[in-house]
């Protein structure tokens, strides 16, 4: 069933572009303070991570992540029959509901991460698929 599938892969390429840029402005300039004290991090923490080079590879690893994402999403998008911005944005939405709200409340019931962390998260990721969501529909 899968091998019918093919991706509009300029669409995949600009959600994950955007889904980028989003956690860039998410976790940088809009929530970046408030991410840092709920995770712990303080300004010395973050500027040591960032002279042991280990930051570059993280974003790497981050990117390849939100291009499997993308696709997989551009499949759901297009197995659900999703044609318009508000039916990928639908999507989107079920995946997030279904997959990343759902077990990412593991955070806090099994690591003690705080509510207000998992809401930061998963309101992220929220925006994100949906926007990726209607991008991919709209540019089927």
């Amino acid at each position: 069933m899968f091998y019918h599938f093919e991706a509009n892969y300029l669409a995949v390429f600009v959600a994950v572009v955007i889904q980028v840029v989003l956690g860039f402005l998410w976790y940088g300039p809009i929530f970046g303070k408030m991410w840092m004290g709920l995770m712990g991090i303080t300004k010395e923490k973050m500027e040591e991570g960032k002279a042991k080079g280990g930051m570059g590879k993280n974003y790497a690893i981050m990117t390849v992540s939100t291009i499997v994402m993308a696709y997989i999403l551009a499949m759901f998008v297009y197995f659900a029959g999703s044609s318009t911005w508000a039916e990928g944005m639908k999507t989107g939405f079920l995946l997030w509901l279904g997959f990343l709200a759902t077990t990412m409340t593991g955070t806090v019931l099994w690591e003690g991460k705080p509510w207000k962390l998992y809401y930061l998260n998963v309101a992220y990721y929220l925006v994100g698929l949906c926007l990726m969501g209607g991008i991919l529909a709209a540019w089927h």
